[in-house]
Order: C-alpha cells, then structure tokens, then sequence
C-alpha cells in the first residue's frame, strides 16, 4: 500500500479552529462557553487532580480523580467518544467533526480541533500519540506533550492509499505501523521506517482490528483468527486455537510481555458474549485461552500497575488474572449483574486503569467507582445526575 507523507511543520490545512462549529461547542461548570484558556492563551486554571472523564447523551462529566468530585458539566451533542491525549492534563473527544481536544485538568472544552472524516482510534505510545480518521485515511503524529496550546507545531501526516477502520502505532525508532484495508476488508499492516520506505508487511490477519504494546517494544494487533506480533522489523502470525478465532480488542502493560485480547467464536452471531479471553506470549507467538465465571465486553479490558490482567465481568465483578500462569487470583465485587446491550453506542459497565486505581462506571445506579487495586477496596464512589456511557481519563 502506498502512503504519502508531509514532514514535520508543514501547514496542514485539515487541522482548523473549532470555534465556528456549532455543533461541537461546550460550556464549563460555571456555564461559561469553554475555551481551555485564559484571556493570555494560557491553559485554564487547574481544578480537576488526575481527571476522569466520562460521557453521557448530551455532554461529558469531567471528575476529580482523587475525590471522585465532578468539576465540569460540558454540554456537547451527539454520541461521542474519549481518549487519553497521552499527556496529564488532556482527553480528546471525538466527535462528528474530528478529534477536539478537552482541557480536563481545567474542565474545559478547548476551540483545538483536528479535523476528520469519522474520527477513529487515538494511540499512545513512546510519548507519541497517533490519530487515524477512518474516512480519509489520514494519520496524524506528534509529541504527546505538544497539547498544550493549541495544535502542536510539529506533527507528521500520512495518508494510507484506502481509507479503513484502522489504527496506526508509531514506534520509539520511529518506524510507523498502520493497518491494511479498505471499506470492504482489513487485511494485516504495513511498517514503514522514518523516511517512508516500507520494511515489512503482513497480510495475514483478516479483519484487522486494535492494537497494544508489550514490554520490550512488541506490537499485537488483532485479527478473526488471532493475532499479529511485530518486533524486531518482523511480523509473527499467532494462530488461533479456532477456525474463527477473533481478538479484536487488547490490553497491553510495559510491566508485561503478554496482551490480553478478548476472544470471540462465532462469526453469524447477533452479538456474542464471549467467556474466556486470550493472553497472547510476545516472547514466543504463542496464545492461552482463559475461562472466566462470566461474560464482558470491549470496554470491559485493563492492566494493572505489576502487568495483571483484569477484566470487568457481567457477573458484576472485577477479576484479576496473573498473565503468566492464566491464574484467576481474586474477584472484586461491585455491582449487580448485568448484560450487554445489542447496540455498542449503548451505556455499560467500563473500566479505566491509571496506575494502582481501577475507575469503573455502573449505568444502572448512574455511579462511578474507584478501586485501588493492591487492596481490593472501593475508595470512592459517586452518583451523576445523568447515565454514564465511555469512561476515560488523563495518563502519566
């Protein structure tokens, strides 16, 4: 596949002002339109430590991570979607305008706007994070701590020949890994080095979908029939143990070697609520099949500080599983059961790791939970005046 590149620096005239679209503006708490800086172009004044923010229909809820305390209500239409921006202070919101990039430290929505035709997956990785509009298949690049004024001066731009639901990860030396597909199939990936010369490919993995990174610098991205691993300038198939064996979403820990993938079976069906999930071994392509006590979904996937593995079950339990050993080694209960809604838009259970601290939301009593994860104690909880739906927040 054929890529084009516009090197760091260059105007890009796709990345506009939000401020004269009228459907993606916010006010703050004080009701105030938002704008993320003060009248010198500064970044707001901090009121959130370690922010979480999560959505509901009609706006985004921005909390105090330590106390749990919401310090914004950002009016917002539309179902939209939140990413970590890679830094400590920003989220990007992706709505039907391209990915906008929220202040959350300030609790404010900011007029930064990286315009794209049906925003899709926002990767973070060795202090880089990469922006892929499924539409156009455009992908941006810049430093993760570049946010904090407006749009960075220096980004890099590709522009993948057909335009898919893909993702794109850009790796410590440089070399930039991006999908291959069209709107009909997703195929495997591509790697090109820092002057756009492809040095590996892979079209071994149908249906192409996610991305993590394992310790010692490993990329899995997953495939219907398990998944593909690029180290070293190479790329190693991992069979599933199935026919149709689908790892489409993934969790990955610099503490750990090993991703955990959730793991599907059934290609006709409706909506599959699968029981196990996969651990796939970095080291040596291979994967482990994992039975849990109950079903989850793709929000439902996190790493804890040392690597663990955890899963946000629809028994209503947060389980922990060692990765090495495929060890079941604690179950945290939290809510009621509940069952996954046939629409992926639709409000349920999430969960979001930051460091010892699992964040996991419950539609069903409008709460969000903080879980510390070396006691198995709730420290907090809070109860919003609206439903829940994406869970998200700031990174280290």
């Amino acid at each position: 596949m054929r890529t084009n590149r516009i090197t760091r620096g260059a105007a890009l005239p796709a990345l506009l002002s939000a401020g004269l679209l009228l459907t993606a503006c916010g006010t703050g708490s004080d009701g105030e339109e938002a704008s993320g800086t003060d009248e010198e172009g500064s970044p707001a004044e901090v009121v959130a430590s370690e922010p979480v923010v999560t959505t509901y229909d009609g706006g985004l809820y921005v909390l105090d991570g330590e106390t749990l305390e919401v310090v914004g209500d950002i009016e917002l239409e539309g179902f939209n979607r939140i990413n970590p921006g890679g830094d400590e202070r920003h989220v990007f919101v992706s709505t039907s305008e391209g990915f906008q990039v929220l202040d959350a430290a300030g609790a404010e929505l900011t007029d930064t706007l990286f315009t794209a035709d049906t925003p899709g997956h926002v990767v973070r990785h060795d202090d880089r994070t990469v922006l892929f509009a499924d539409g156009t298949g455009e992908i941006t690049a810049f430093d993760s701590d570049a946010l904090g004024n407006g749009l960075p001066e220096d980004l890099d731009v590709y522009t993948a020949e057909e335009a898919h639901h893909g993702v794109a990860v850009e790796l410590a030396n440089g070399e930039l890994l991006v999908t291959l597909g069209d709107e009909e199939e997703r195929v495997g990936a591509i790697v090109l080095d820092e002057n756009q010369e492809e040095i590996a490919r892979s079209e071994d993995c149908p249906g192409v979908h996610g991305e993590s990174a394992a310790q010692g610098g490993a990329i899995a991205i997953g495939c219907q029939d398990g998944a593909l691993i690029y180290q070293d300038g190479a790329f190693t198939k991992v069979d599933a143990e199935d026919d149709y064996g689908r790892i489409g979403n993934q969790a990955g820990s610099d503490q750990s070697p090993i991703i955990l993938g959730d793991y599907k079976t059934d290609p006709d069906a409706e909506l599959e609520r699968p029981e196990r999930i996969a651990l796939i071994d970095t080291t040596d392509a291979s994967l482990e099949l994992v039975d849990l006590p109950s079903s989850y979904t793709f929000r439902s996937l996190g790493r804890g500080p040392d690597g663990e593995a955890l899963v946000l079950g629809t028994d209503g339990a947060l389980h922990i599983i060692d990765p090495e050993t495929g060890e079941l080694t604690d179950s945290i209960e939290l809510m009621d059961e509940w069952e996954e809604p046939l629409e992926w838009q639709d409000p349920r259970p999430t969960l979001f790791v930051r460091g010892g601290t699992a964040y996991v939301s419950d539609p069903a009593t409008q709460q969000i939970h903080a879980v510390d994860l070396g006691t198995g104690e709730v420290t907090g909880s809070v109860k919003l005046d609206e439903t829940p739906n994406e869970l998200s927040g700031v990174t280290h």
